[in-house]
């Protein structure tokens, strides 16, 4: 253990690797690009804190950095006894901890009294020589044991990180070499009329001034393109958006025109796109897309071609080469009108299954130069970075999927009850799993009365949507078959909450609907929720609002809930809701509720389930789930 102590300390102090991170490190922090990928660590593993560390010999800086809290966060470093990425750089691989606490090298860090930090997962940075200069890492705040796919991309993204490091250095290298070149040429034209041989060595060294200059814009070109095809992908899930934001961007820096075809299964029907860097050729790559699209076209075969081999081929005369393979008649004329010189074909590459899922064909016209190494290179990455594109989706989709499935199970199938119409919607936020903790209940009860309810489990995640399921199942279990008021109904579900530990914060509204001589008599208990809307049958519309009572799963008050009463006319509406449908960061509660009565007075006359459309129209953009029952007493 000491030796081991004793080399890890060596690569700490290894004096190139050093150089390569005070070379990074000398620029912007917080820095914009490391920045990014943290974020993408944060959302697509959902790990609460993402870091891009760079390991110096006795600290850390965080280059990058999503849900670091404070003071680290600002302060952007650390000292090394607080790193748990240095034990990558000793170790020179990838660590993955599903708890420190159990890793003697790691449980007697800082920074798991500091920050919680208890799971850890970091890979490799590395610079062009490669050796590790520091890690992109995900951390939790619990235990967890990081699954395949998790380590997978956290994998392909420190292999992005370590691209953006190689460019910058790279560019570094470029200007000093830059600047070394122009002082030798200054000296050289002092000494101009002195010697011949020096005015001839500082011509060659601005020559290769030049060059070097060629070579910096170009790499900072290049990390132009990668960072806004990184940042434009990951701000969509739709397989066919992100392949047209990929071939706007390619099109406007790297080629002519190109095509793009992916699957998301490495076996399925691929789905094929093609940009044109000319507006008006956007009808000829609509019509190219199409045929590529079908099985008997040379173009995708020569796709295919590739996918099949998952390298790169290149032809630095596609007029002889490439069309050569062309024999559609329709196909050969719209390449023409395109332009096909120089061709370049790169695989699109899943990172986490390792397969190749299609591939992009980038064409210059022919009056264009050959792509260079460095073109081949970057056209690479924007193969990989497409195939993150790809698997994102693909996860998000199965993802989504298994949220509306579990929601489905856990809404009520509204009943049939003679004399009542119910109408019922549920709408998700538009962010995040589909599943929340919104719903909505309604039964007959023996007696003929009917019980309706909506409520709101705090969140709007599975972990909501699981303590809805419980809270629905309590109120079913408690309410059927008793004749309680809704307040005593609301008293008695606090109490086996807290008896049950539950650990449930939610709002509700509990009605019980009966007829009487005059129409219905509706009595009701109100949990912290907003209130009930009546619609009456002459259009106007009460709001039922009631002293304030605590939300359900506070601890118990010693008192019981209170049960309003109202006696409502036949031709009726009753209208429960969850606060998604009236609460907006720009306008006060009371405002959204007269919105909605405004509404319902509006549209008194149409069905019930044109009346819940019309609800639904008004809602703000959707931060919060909602929940939406009509009865209607005829």
């Amino acid at each position: 253990m000491l030796q081991w102590g004793l080399i890890g300390e060596g690569v700490l102090a290894d004096p190139p690797r050093l150089l390569s991170v005070r070379r990074i490190t000398a620029g912007p922090v917080p820095d914009d690009a490391f920045n990014r990928v943290a974020m993408l660590v944060h959302k697509l593993i959902d790990a609460p804190m993402g870091v891009v560390c760079l390991v110096d010999e006795d600290r850390q800086f965080l280059a990058g950095q999503v849900g670091v809290p404070e003071p680290l966060a600002s302060a952007r470093e650390m000292p090394l006894t607080h790193s748990f990425s240095r034990h990558v750089v000793m170790a020179g691989e990838m660590q993955i901890v599903p708890d420190v606490r159990d890793d003697p090298r790691m449980r007697d860090n800082p920074v798991i009294g500091e920050i919680g930090a208890i799971a850890y997962v970091g890979a490799p940075i590395t610079d062009p020589d490669g050796l590790i200069v520091g890690a992109l890492c995900a951390i939790d705040q619990e235990p967890r044991a990081w699954t395949p796919s998790e380590v997978a991309l956290i994998r392909e993204l420190a292999e992005v990180c370590s691209s953006e490091v190689c460019l910058r250095i790279a560019r570094e290298n470029a200007e000093e070499a830059r600047t070394a070149a122009e002082e030798a040429r200054t000296a050289a034209e002092e000494a101009r009329t002195a010697a011949e041989e020096a005015r001839t060595a500082a011509e060659q060294a601005r020559t290769s001034a030049e060059d070097d200059r060629r070579a910096a814009e170009s790499a900072h070109h290049q990390l132009e393109l990668l960072a806004e095809l990184t940042e434009s992908l990951a701000a969509t899930m739709d397989v066919d958006e992100a392949m047209r934001r990929l071939g706007d961007i390619v099109t406007a820096a790297l080629a002519d025109w190109c095509v793009v075809a992916v699957a998301d299964d490495p076996g399925g029907t691929a789905r094929v796109s093609a940009a044109h860097c000319d507006p008006e050729r956007a009808a000829d790559m609509a019509r190219l897309a199409e045929l590529a699209a079908g099985s008997h076209v040379d173009l995708r075969a020569m796709i295919v071609a590739v996918r099949a081999r998952g390298r790169t081929m290149r032809s630095a005369d596609g007029d002889a080469e490439m069309r050569s393979r062309i024999t559609d008649a329709e196909l050969a004329e719209i390449t023409a009108r395109a332009g096909f010189g120089a061709s370049l074909i790169v695989p699109v590459v899943s990172p986490v299954r390792r397969r190749a899922l299609g591939a992009i064909l980038l064409v210059n016209r022919p009056e264009r130069a050959a792509f260079t190494a460095a073109e081949e290179w970057t056209a690479a990455e924007v193969g990989r970075r497409a195939g993150l594109a790809v698997e994102n989706s693909r996860l998000y989709r199965e993802q989504r999927h298994v949220a509306e499935v579990l929601q489905r199970s856990l809404l009520t199938e509204l009943p049939v009850i003679p004399g009542i119409q119910l109408h019922a919607r549920y709408l998700p936020a538009q962010d995040g799993a589909a599943v929340g903790g919104d719903w909505y209940d309604a039964f007959a009860q023996p007696d003929g009365s009917v019980v309706v309810a909506v409520g709101d489990v705090s969140g709007h995640d599975i972990e909501a949507a699981a303590t809805m399921g419980q809270l629905r199942n309590l109120v079913r279990g408690d309410a059927y078959g008793r004749d309680e008021e809704p307040g005593a109904l609301l008293t008695a579900l606090d109490q086996a909450l807290h008896g049950l530990r539950v650990a449930a914060s939610a709002t509700a509204v509990l009605a019980r609907v009966r007829t009487c001589w005059s129409g219905y008599e509706v009595g009701f208990a109100n949990a912290g929720h907003p209130p009930p809307l009546l619609l009456l049958p002459d259009g106007n519309v009460q709001v039922w609002w009631v002293p304030p009572e605590p939300l359900l799963g506070l601890p118990p008050r010693g008192e019981s809930r209170t049960t309003s009463r109202r006696f409502v006319p036949a031709g009726s509406t009753l209208v429960l809701y969850t606060d998604g449908l009236v609460e907006d960061r720009e306008q006060l509660l009371d405002d959204g509720i007269a919105g909605l009565s405004a509404v319902l007075r509006e549209n008194a006359g149409r069905t019930g389930d044109e009346l819940c459309a019309r609800l639904l129209e008004i809602a703000p953009r959707r931060s919060d789930d909602i929940a939406l029952l009509l009865v209607r007493l005829i």
